[in-house]
């Protein structure tokens, strides 16, 4: 089975935790799946910029990026995040390769356009050439990829890693989608996570703001990636990393499983 599994968060700030991903990253690869690796790292940018005297702010769950915040991304997540990544995967036993949604145009981004607001260097993924994964899954690596994408002005743009991770599954026909966090799932208005979320109750949940903050693209990306033919997509908490191997064997008692309508 091909999987798309997008780390973040606790995920990549924590090294055993860091570790507990890549050790079952690398067990369900053994188990013969091909695994492409997608990951944010918006605590260690927002760390960076602060180092720099540069201050975030968000919409949505977006940050908004200007050229400077755009560049230090760059370096950022296509640089350190994504190769202490790369390093886990490598001494959990597997090969591992990183890239960017910039390298052989693999993913094609353009600006995203929000209503009242400009958000900068954002972008949104307008194309994806699965071709690069392909290679790297043929000779027995797991890709890593990063959430920066080239524009056809040959800029980069900063791209929400939940949204290029939907992009990823669809373009090579994912069997799942899954999202480790540094929450337990989604909640309700009592605070206790759903097991399974009809796409159907996403709009109502967030119109009371039960459902806020950067849980709204990573459901956007849930919802878009279902629409378009990946097979499953699940929330699990990080911190049992451990049962990813079990994924479709047994069945999971925590997260969310998020379903079409």
């Amino acid at each position: 089975m091909k999987l798309v599994i997008k780390i973040g968060g606790a995920a990549l700030e924590d090294k055993p935790m860091l570790h507990k991903c890549a050790h079952a990253i690398v067990q369900l690869a053994r188990d013969g799946h091909r695994i492409a690796v997608v990951h944010g790292g918006g605590g260690a940018l927002t760390r960076t910029l602060g180092l720099l005297g540069k201050k975030s702010d968000f919409v949505d769950g977006l940050r908004v990026t200007d050229a400077e915040t755009r560049d230090i991304a760059v370096m950022v997540l296509a640089g350190v995040v994504n190769k202490t990544l790369v390093a886990a995967i490598g001494a959990a036993g597997a090969a591992a390769i990183g890239l960017c949604g910039g390298d052989g145009f693999a993913f094609r981004a353009r600006k995203k356009q929000t209503p009242g607001r400009d958000l900068g260097f954002v972008g949104e993924i307008c194309s994806a050439e699965p071709r690069w994964l392909e290679a790297i899954w043929a000779q027995g690596g797991i890709p890593v990829l990063s959430s920066v994408a080239l524009g056809s002005d040959g800029e980069y743009y900063n791209v929400n890693a939940d949204q290029i991770a939907a992009a990823c599954a669809i373009a090579c026909h994912a069997n799942a989608l899954i999202f480790l966090t540094d929450v337990p799932g989604v909640k309700n208005a009592e605070g206790s996570v759903i097991p399974w979320l009809n796409t159907s109750q996403i709009a109502p949940l967030t119109a009371t703001e039960v459902i806020r903050g950067g849980m709204l693209p990573k459901l956007e990306a849930c919802h878009h990636a279902l629409r378009r033919g990946v097979g499953r997509v699940r929330i699990l908490p990080a911190s049992q990393a451990e049962i990813l191997p079990q994924f479709y064997f047994a069945k999971l008692e925590c997260g969310t499983e998020v379903v079409e309508a």
